[in-house]
């Protein structure tokens, strides 16, 4: 029976990753914001999890709902009947995924989501009985809660620890890439072993490692000790087995692949690394910094170049961007013909390469973002290069159609009818944002609309201005005949000949007392000082 499934990747390698599901037997694949989902059964789940070389996990999504604050979370969480994925010998750890102006804390979060699960088990069993929370290495089940503005997906994570983490390191140096990065540009580059393969600054050897498995035909999960679906109530060993001899099989190559680095700890590291995954017979490893290369390994044979250059972050060389413009200055001239694929995230430095990429996308490594580019060199003319065949310029595939966004409505139905809940909280805060654009304009009052502030303001040129005071004065006059039109003695001072004063003008002020009108000079305890006079 197939259900949903989500494999998680990082940025800039979605497309990759659904190449590679499809590939495995994955239905209805959909690449998605740094994941893909897909649909499969129990066997494509264990499959996804040793073959994938561009996930970072694998997630089955078992609940479904919609909460407006963290009580209604709370109390939606404690429905699902989480004895049928736990018990009270099990221990258990979450992780959150939270995009939410709703949820803005998402280690709170996690404290509510994990006193639900608690709070279920106390319910049923008795105050002391409860699973335990992993809090060092690696729990029996590993809950990802996953929130998108008031969409709450609860998903288990069969993977367990991050599929980035193969099992054949022994070693590593500063600054390593991640392997699911190194084996995502590998295959971005097209490279299947039919041509020679070259790192000339390889540092512990992970694009070389991944290279071999990728040439070879061998699983990138030949060498983990396990994955958290075998603590899963449902877990069938022998399918497991099925799957796992199929990473047995491996594929002769016709080269070498080709690395170096000017540090002898790096290579004794990478060499350790590569005897590790079994790869040593195809893997070629030398100290030699990048000035030292004055011709590509193999005559004649242009191949693929793969580098992770130091960014000037967390390695600190004594002249970087001269180091970039050396490695520029080597594609141009030694590896003239090859594909090189650079990453880095120092923008400047990449620039001193002095040559025009092909290609450029923007990557993530460790967090820290980055570019990778594309460089094709070439002897000759570009014209004569082009009739050959040749590509200078490679253009950027489109991204793959992202579905629609569904509304929360469709979202909660289709969830039900997959069997996750899809029950929606009753709870509304009052006032809130959302609620406030749910009225919409039409239920503003037709006064609020009259004098709601514009966009820009009225004052921003001339021609505003003009227009609204014009505007004004139309809108006083159809006042003034509203008014006239209501009551016909009412405002009988507007118009052309306005209501003259009741008081005759005279000269020198007036003032009012309780009876009539009279000067202050006519008080009765004040005489007149003329008539004084």
């Amino acid at each position: 029976m197939s259900f949903e499934l989500v494999a998680k990747t990082l940025k800039g390698l979605e497309d990759v990753l659904a190449g590679e599901l499809r590939s495995l037997g994955a239905l209805k694949v959909t690449p998605g914001c740094r994941m893909v989902s897909f649909e499969g059964d129990l066997e494509m789940m264990y499959r996804a999890n040793v073959w994938c070389r561009t996930a970072l996990s694998i997630l089955k999504p078992v609940y479904k709902f919609t909460a407006s604050d963290t009580d209604s979370l709370y109390e939606l969480v404690k429905e699902y009947d989480w004895g049928s994925v736990l018990s009270l010998g099990k221990t258990f750890a979450i992780d959150s995924t939270v995009h939410s102006n709703v949820f803005t804390n998402s280690h709170f979060v996690l404290y509510r989501v994990k006193d639900a699960v608690v709070d279920w088990f106390k319910d049923r069993y008795g105050e002391d009985k409860r699973p335990n929370v992993c809090v060092e290495g690696e729990p029996d089940v590993k809950i990802n809660v996953h929130i998108d503005g008031e969409r709450v997906t609860i998903s288990l994570n069969s993977s367990g620890e991050s599929l980035h983490k193969r099992g054949w390191r022994v070693g590593q140096t500063e600054a390593p890439i991640n392997e699911v990065l190194a084996a995502g540009i590998i295959l971005k580059s097209g490279w299947k072993g039919d041509a020679p393969l070259v790192d000339p600054m390889c540092g512990w050897g992970t694009f070389l490692v991944e290279a071999a498995m990728i040439a070879a035909d061998i699983a990138p999960g030949s060498y983990r000790k396990g994955w958290a679906f075998e603590n899963w109530r449902d877990f069938d060993s022998e399918l497991l087995e099925r799957v796992l001899a199929e990473k047995e099989r491996r594929v002769d190559i016709p080269f070498k692949i080709y690395g170096a680095d000017v540090s002898p700890k790096a290579i004794a590291v990478a060499e350790n690394n590569v005897l590790s995954a079994g790869v040593d017979d195809i893997v070629s490893l030398r100290v030699r910094s990048i000035r030292q290369w004055d011709k590509a390994p193999v005559d004649d044979t242009p191949g693929v170049l793969v580098t992770n250059p130091p960014y000037g972050e967390r390695i600190n060389p004594e002249d970087i961007q001269e180091l970039y413009h050396v490695l520029g200055s080597k594609l141009k001239h030694v590896f003239c013909g090859y594909h090189s694929w650079v990453i880095s995230s120092n923008m400047e430095c990449m620039d001193r390469i002095g040559l025009t990429p092909s290609l450029s996308e923007e990557m993530q490594n460790g967090g820290i973002d980055c570019v990778l580019r594309e460089y094709v060199t070439f002897e000759g003319k570009k014209e004569d290069f082009r009739r050959a065949g040749g590509v200078v310029k490679r253009e950027k595939k489109e991204k793959s159609d992202r579905p629609v966004r569904k509304t929360d409505a469709q979202w909660r139905r289709e969830a039900g009818e997959k069997g996750m809940g899809g029950r929606s909280s009753d709870r509304r805060r009052e006032n809130s944002p959302r609620d406030n654009q749910r009225k919409g304009p039409e239920k503003r009052s037709a006064l609020s609309e009259l004098y709601r502030p514009k966009k820009g303001g009225f004052a921003r040129n001339e021609e505003n201005r003009r227009r609204f005071k014009e505007e004004t004065a139309l809108r006083s006059e159809a006042e003034e005949i509203l008014s006239r039109r209501r009551n016909e003695h009412a405002l009988k001072g507007l118009g052309e000949t306005p209501r003259q004063p009741s008081i005759p003008a005279s000269d020198g002020p007036f003032m009012r007392t309780r009876r009539r009108w009279k000067r202050p000079d006519a008080d009765t305890g004040n005489n007149n000082t003329e008539e004084q006079k």
